[in-house]
């Protein structure tokens, strides 16, 4: 059966802090959430992939190398040894120290706390499909009981991810991330069952929203860090905008 977010279970507001609030504090961490929360945001962005042992784990890059002191595909790495990588030291000496967390440990911040998600599956590459399912199945779970309007909305790059997710948990929403308007991405939008498609803010035009919403889905844009570009986005419709400039751009 086909499955449409109503307009009241539409679980995202307008704003959305990206990978928390992750140029004030250490991207992917509790850090990172909480500060976007003291900024008034009560939406968060952030990425996800496993470890060796298919534990879900906040991560945006492939590698450790970025953002933490170790080095090579985290993917190799158990949970038990991820869980103690100093994931704060790299963006400030007042933030050392703090960890990797686990998706478990963000669903339970979130939930504690009434907060929505858009959760990025960032596969490492060549594990698109199992990862997709895993966090689907995980997600499954973390947010067992809650009101459709309090789900996250699982979003991806990879139509692959995508279609695992959509296998393992067909009630939770789905977006197709594009940074390309690449051939045969709306028919994978349509055949993912998408509530939303996130874009490149700049590939967001009238006509794409128009698109969406005739559809059925909504229109959603990353990463808006320009008072210029988020006005031209809200006088076109948009229905979502995530941004690294929590501090510059009131949530409420």
């Amino acid at each position: 059966m086909s499955f449409k977010v109503t307009p009241a279970d539409w679980p995202l507001p307008l704003w959305i802090a990206h990978r928390g609030a992750g140029k004030l504090a250490p991207e992917n961490t509790l850090a990172a959430f909480r500060e976007g929360a003291r900024h008034g945001y009560r939406a968060f962005e952030c990425d996800v992939k496993l470890s060796a042992d298919d534990v879900p784990f906040l991560l945006h890059d492939a590698t450790l190398d970025r953002t933490t002191p170790q080095r090579g595909l985290a993917k190799r790495h158990p949970w038990h040894d991820l869980s103690r990588v100093d994931a704060g030291a790299w963006h400030s000496r007042a933030y050392a120290g703090e960890p990797l967390p686990s998706l478990q440990a963000i669903a339970a911040y979130l939930r504690r706390n009434g907060f929505a998600l858009d959760l990025e599956i960032k596969p490492t590459p060549g594990d698109e499909a199992h990862t997709g399912h895993l966090v689907a199945q995980a997600v499954a779970q973390l947010w067992a009981g809650a009101a459709p309007a309090q789900a996250p909305v699982l979003s991806s790059f990879s139509p692959e991810a995508l279609q695992a997710a959509q296998a393992s948990a067909p009630h939770l929403p789905r977006a197709l991330l594009v940074d390309t308007l690449w051939d045969g991405w709306w028919p994978a939008a349509q055949a993912l069952d998408c509530a939303a498609v996130i874009t490149n803010y700049a590939l967001m035009d009238a006509a794409l929203i128009a698109q969406l919403h005739a559809a059925g889905m909504r229109a959603l844009v990353y990463t808006v860090n320009d008072e210029a570009e988020v006005q031209r986005l809200l006088r076109l419709g948009i229905d979502g905008i995530i941004t690294d400039a929590v501090d510059r751009f009131s949530a409420g």
